[in-house]
């Protein structure tokens, strides 16, 4: 399911990046790579709110349609 859809304060597992290679290669700078773990804490106007190894991220919508998660 896409991170838009995911509960919040739960730990899921990153399956899959659905975009181009510059933004992934922008996400992994982040931490946000595949089977690495993410916790969203709040979606608030569009915009998601979540947890990538200690540090906290906001993704904006149309980035978290793109990256999924289990």
């Amino acid at each position: 399911m896409p991170i838009v859809l995911a509960p919040t304060n739960k730990e899921l597992r990153i399956v899959r990046i659905a975009t181009d290679e510059k933004t992934k290669k922008h996400l992994e700078s982040l931490g946000i790579t595949l089977n690495s773990i993410i916790t969203v804490l709040s979606h608030s106007g569009g915009n998601i709110i979540c947890v990538v190894k200690e540090g906290r991220l906001a993704l904006d919508q149309n980035i978290a349609t793109k990256i999924f998660v289990a």
